[in-house]
This record gives structure tokens, C-alpha cells and sequence, in this order.
């Protein structure tokens, strides 16, 4: 299997498989492919071990549903196409060195993925679309292709070292790194409403990649111009 990115704002992963290669994926992520490329979908994929398995997929973001993309007897091309300005990020797994990304953040992988619930957290307000602060742990052994909206930061925090994230802006981290859900005092917050900002504290060591662009934030500076509902 091959991987190459096409373009910049709104990029498209696009994946190259060999007869017999295999890549995991969510059903809503495709976007186009080409060649000897068979679909199956089921429940079975991304490590859903069981019904409580299947059930923490499903609220991470990963859906009930996995779909394999399988080039059976010649060559072919599996397309994904970003849905916010951003960038894909390629990340190697393995037992014992797992990563936690932000809900929707999977796009794809290699059999051997396995896709649960790391950390679900109902947060004030109706930005997040009732969805709260929710957490995708990516594991098993596997490549795999996540999904970063607007710029990337990356941060190697050293043992102990500490991070304060505002929850949107968090994107993808190490398993290494621990991480807490807090809130400070003092401040307004004009998106959850009320006296108090939560954030995510992460603690080193490991690596830890923010993104700029977060989709409350976006939603949030578009509704001034959203024509108003009526009846």
C-alpha cells in the first residue's frame, strides 16, 4: 500500500493498493476510488471485540460500521477527501505505543486497527453539538491516517512537562502523554456561556499534535451570518 496526499487547503488522501491489500475505513469517509477495489461492510472491523467493543467504537466517533476496501486480483485506488481545511497525518501503532485523537479524527487503516473510546466528557453549552468532549483511542498493529483540521503545532513534552489545550484545539497525542479535562476560573467563555473555560491538561512525556482550526469555533463565527429561522 502507497499513500499520497494531493493538494494543500482541502487535501485528499489518496491510497494506492496492491492485489491483496487491505485498508479499514469509515463507511462516510470515502469519497472516490477506482480499479479492482471490493467493498465490505460490516461490524466486524477495527477491532470491535464484542458487543461493549462494538458500542465504544461507535461513541468515539468510529461508528457501528467499518468498511474494508480490498483489492482483490489487480491494482486500485481508494480516495479520501479532507472535510475541513487541514491535514492528514500518518502514525505507525503498535502494542504499548497507542494514540488518542479527537472524535472523527480516523480516516483509515491497515487491518490490525482497532478504534474504541477513550475519554467522553459532556461539556457545557451547545458548540460542541451535544456531543460533549469525546476522545478516539487508536490501537493494535496498524498504519493509520488521521484527520487534522487547519495548521498543525506539534509539542515533544518531556516527562512531567505540562500543556493547557482548549479541547477543540486538541488533535492527536501519544498514549504516553496523560491528560485531565479542567476548568479556570475567571475567565468568561463566550462559547460555553457562564464564568469558567475548560481545558485539557496534558502531561508528558510524549508527543502531541494541535491543530488551529476547531469546527465550534468555525460554526461559531458563521452564525452572525446565517439567515435567521422562522416558523
Amino acid at each position: 500500500m502507497r499513500s499520497k496526499i494531493i493538494g494543500t487547503t482541502l487535501p485528499v488522501l489518496e491510497l494506492q493498493l496492491d492485489a491483496g491489500d487491505r485498508v479499514v475505513g469509515v463507511p462516510d469517509q470515502l469519497s472516490w476510488m477506482s480499479g479492482d477495489i471490493a467493498l465490505t461492510t460490516s461490524t466486524a472491523g477495527g477491532g470491535a471485540g464484542g458487543l461493549l467493543g462494538l458500542m465504544s467504537r461507535a461513541v468515539s466517533g468510529g461508528g457501528l460500521f467499518m468498511t474494508e476496501f480490498h483489492a482483490e486480483r489487480g491494482p486500485g485506488n481508494v480516495a479520501f477527501a479532507a472535510k475541513l481545511p487541514g491535514s492528514f497525518v500518518e502514525i505507525e501503532i503498535e502494542p504499548g505505543r497507542g494514540y488518542l485523537v479527537h472524535r472523527h479524527g480516523f480516516v483509515c487503516g491497515s487491518p490490525g486497527i482497532e478504534v474504541t473510546t477513550a475519554f467522553q466528557q459532556t461539556l457545557g453549552g451547545a458548540v460542541f453539538g451535544g456531543e460533549g468532549f469525546i476522545l478516539q483511542k487508536l490501537a493494535g498493529r496498524a498504519s493509520a491516517f488521521v484527520e487534522l483540521s487547519g495548521e498543525l503545532v506539534t509539542y515533544e513534552l518531556q516527562a512531567g512537562q505540562q500543556l493547557l489545550v482548549h479541547p477543540g484545539h486538541v488533535g492527536l497525542f501519544e498514549e504516553s502523554v496523560s491528560f485531565e479535562l479542567t476548568t479556570m476560573r475567571g475567565v468568561r467563555n463566550a462559547l460555553f456561556g457562564g464564568d469558567g473555560l475548560f481545558l485539557v491538561r496534558l502531561s508528558g512525556p510524549g508527543k502531541v499534535w494541535l491543530q488551529s482550526l476547531t469546527a465550534p469555533g468555525l460554526a461559531h463565527a458563521i452564525i452572525p451570518y446565517l439567515p435567521e429561522r422562522r416558523g
